[in-house]
């Protein structure tokens, strides 16, 4: 073989070489879960605009996001947690008590900053209570947190029996009220600023990588260096904290306080993170796969809306949704394999 024949097999190679891996990257691209689940919100938002005529105004737009900004900024924090192998489901028993204890300091005078500083406080207070008993007691978290569950949203119908806390400061309303520019609302622009702090969080550093690591083996984890429970311990807090934000966010749009405030959201959250790909047996799952599900979950509640459907039955879709998201994985898994065992046959 010549050195030109040497030569343009060489770049007849590189040629063949380099669109094969754009492919392989497109093809797997447009075959993720993130991409279906942006197919699903573009035929969700088509649909929604033909059912309803009132669907493409901007403020109602606008309104849509209210439906999912404060959960979806919870499930940003629980994708962390899921993926490292826990959860909590005491999320919305949290927002419950956060907003109760700012209630009672508004009863007490205390102004917009401090109410702030005491919904955020309560959160980080009991992502912390059930970041001990998960860490340092080495109890489940799932049984962890369907107690304290009970346990703080019992101290929120036990300080507020049947009464409303409601005399809140007039500025305190633009957290959940309030817009950063036209229909932007604030609550949307936190919600995604949350999610690219947490996307570059989770994708771009070691702490995400080990986050991965903790979900996959944790055995293998704390061999390997990482500070397993430690890493646990800061995501119950930063889960906490979300609650908290959400908390403020939630009472300041609402302008009082019920002991029954965000009940049964821990349903929505958890639905949002398992829709948006994550495991829920842990090691797997992307930000943006949740930022879109929040997007998924917030159109077919608004639609539901405007279409006047009844709140039970988008109970009912919620948790269609969630039993399809956890079994139909499995399912792939088991047909994929029913497959190869038939063809090795």
């Amino acid at each position: 073989m010549t050195a030109a024949s040497s030569d343009k097999t060489r770049q007849d190679g590189a040629r063949r070489v380099i669109p094969d891996r754009l492919d392989g990257g497109i093809v797997r691209a447009l075959k993720s879960w993130e991409a279906l689940l942006l197919a699903v919100a573009v035929a969700i938002f088509t649909a929604n605009s033909f059912a309803s005529p009132y669907f493409l105004d901007p403020w109602n737009l606008s309104d849509a996001t209210f439906n999912f900004t404060e959960k979806a900024v919870v499930a940003i924090a629980m994708a962390f947690l899921v993926i490292a192998g826990e959860i909590d489901l005491s999320v919305a028993a949290i927002i419950a008590l956060a907003s109760t204890a700012m209630g009672a300091a508004a009863e007490a005078g205390v102004g917009t900053p401090g109410l702030v500083a005491i919904g955020l406080g309560v959160g980080l207070a009991c992502g912390a209570f059930n970041g001990v008993l998960v860490t340092r007691f080495g109890l489940p978290s799932i049984v962890v947190t369907i107690g304290t569950m009970s346990l703080f949203r019992g101290i929120a119908y036990v300080t507020l029996g049947d009464q409303v806390y409601k005399n809140y400061p007039a500025d305190f309303a633009w957290f959940g009220q309030g817009y950063v520019w036209w229909v932007i609302s604030f609550e949307l622009v936190f919600f995604l600023a949350v999610a690219l702090v947490g996307g570059i969080v989770l994708h771009r550093t070691t702490v995400g990588r080990k986050v991965y690591a903790i979900g996959n083996n944790p055995l293998g984890a704390t061999f390997s260096g990482v500070r397993v429970e430690r890493i646990k311990f800061t995501l119950f807090l930063m889960t906490g904290l979300a609650a908290g934000a959400a908390s403020v966010m939630l009472t300041s749009r609402l302008g009082s306080t019920r002991p029954s405030i965000a009940f049964g959201w821990e349903l929505e959250v958890v639905t949002m993170v398992v829709l948006g790909g994550v495991s829920i047996l842990g090691g797997s799952g992307t930000i943006p796969g949740v930022v879109l599900a929040a997007f998924v979950m917030g159109l077919v509640t608004f639609g539901l809306g405007l279409l006047n459907v009844p709140g039970i039955v988008m109970s009912i879709v919620i948790g269609a949704m969630l039993i399809t998201v956890i079994a139909l994985p499995i399912l792939v898994r088991r047909l994929a394999a029913r497959r190869q065992t038939t063809g090795a046959a």
